[in-house]
């Protein structure tokens, strides 16, 4: 993907929600240059195991977490405590587009990297700050947290099992939510100062935080709560809106039936041999499905339970009522669906040979979106950035590397 080959970013964020912007970014052909400390880098660089393993089968310093959100991307070393690596950050800037970074609030100001700072320099800049409060508030100054920001925003007291249930509770999603979902706000957000930039002439700073992300992709959880002044609770894998939507367990396993309107409703009805259930009052409009779903849910787990799963995905499937298995991701990479979507590729690695990867789900022109350059190791791009933006000799990376501004490529 070449759609933003004319665009270069410089990255100062680390771990998961700033990453997973400019990685987005990355995929979309921009040239993205990962700014890291000296001797540790990222965070997720340490965050294993699972690591890379090499030809042998043995670890690699790449943690899987760090290589999930940082293809596509170059790596240049810079100690910005220094005077000289922020002057260094400065002159790569002046070669870019876009900076994005996660520090804390105000942190940035003590070395001169703030948005009023080089904005002043460089008024075209887009300057996007990714914090886990917000620039203003009284919680702006809060370290953020996924997890806090799950429990904080709402997620958990919808997520998980019903409270009278067995299992019942708060529960966390399996990956960080409101770090991901930040990360693609971000990269819109870019995208859109990036089009205002075109026409004014005139950059921004982008203000966005983990607990507003959090709060405003609750969608019809919000919705029901402002329509009706009554907080949403959990519901395990049932839907607050629509039934069956849920997980039942059949004779062998568990299927997902997903019914989405009154019509489904008749198909599904009809393959489980119950035709009276659509016809009866309780049941045969979705409303009356809500309100009755302590009578109805019964009656259909025993239906479910009756038969195999491979019985309901099949026959599901044929009479057009949405249906499906929960795969492990094993299961789920190795499906003919996925596979043929060319999801997943392997790409050469420096130390480990190859790396395989999740390519990007965006398919353009027929054509996936697809990095072709595997996750840096740390400071693999640092000389040649360097080189070439800035244009610093042999002699002066010998002398960066011995004060301690970078670093040499390990």
């Amino acid at each position: 993907m070449v759609a933003l080959s004319h665009l270069r970013i410089l990255d100062l964020t680390r771990v998961l929600a700033g990453p997973w912007c400019t990685q987005l970014l990355a995929d979309l052909g921009a040239d993205v240059i990962k700014i890291e400390r000296p001797g540790s880098g990222d965070d997720t660089r340490a965050w294993g195991p699972p690591y890379l393993q090499d030809e042998q089968g043995r670890d690699t310093s790449e943690a899987a977490y760090y290589l999930a959100a940082n293809r596509g991307k170059r790596s240049v070393t810079l100690d910005i405590a220094k005077p000289e690596g922020q002057r260094l950050v400065r002159a790569l800037l002046a070669h870019c587009d876009v900076l994005v970074e996660n520090f804390k609030v105000d942190q940035l100001a003590r070395y001169g990297l703030d948005y009023a700072s080089l904005s002043a320099q460089q008024p075209a800049l887009v300057y996007c700050s990714i914090t886990g409060f917000g620039q203003t508030g009284p919680y702006r100054e809060r370290a953020g947290y996924d997890f806090i920001t799950q429990g904080m925003g709402g997620f958990m007291s919808i997520t998980g099992e019903r409270d009278d249930l067995p299992g019942g509770g708060p529960q966390k999603a399996g990956v960080a939510i409101s770090d991901l979902m930040t990360g693609m706000y971000a990269a819109v957000a870019v995208l859109a100062a990036l089009a205002q930039r075109d026409r004014t002439g005139i950059g921004q700073h982008i203000d966005l935080a983990l607990f507003d992300t959090m709060v405003a992709m609750l969608a019809n959880m919000n919705m029901n709560y402002l329509v009706t002044g009554e907080s949403p609770r959990r519901a395990g894998n049932a839907h607050q809106n629509i039934v069956p939507y849920q997980v039942f367990a059949a004779a062998d396993g568990h299927v997902i039936v997903a019914v989405g309107n009154d019509s489904q409703f008749v198909k599904f009805c009809t393959v489980a041999g119950r035709s009276d259930l659509a016809r009866d009052r309780r049941f045969a409009k979705n409303a009356e499905r809500v309100r009755n779903r302590g009578e109805l849910i019964p009656l259909l787990e025993d239906i479910v339970r009756a038969r195999p799963a491979s019985f309901w995905g099949r026959e599901l499937e044929a009479a057009g009522v949405p249906c499906g298995p929960i795969n492990s991701i094993a299961q789920a990479l190795a499906d003919p669906q996925i596979v043929a979507r060319g999801l997943q590729h392997v790409l050469p690695h420096a130390t480990a040979g190859s790396v395989p990867l999740i390519s990007s789900p965006i398919h353009s022109n027929g054509v996936a979106c697809r990095a072709e350059r595997a996750p840096p190791r740390l400071g693999e791009h640092t000389d040649e950035v360097l080189r070439e933006l800035v244009g610093v000799s042999d002699g002066e990376l010998e002398r960066l590397r011995a004060d301690g501004v970078t670093q040499a490529l390990p």
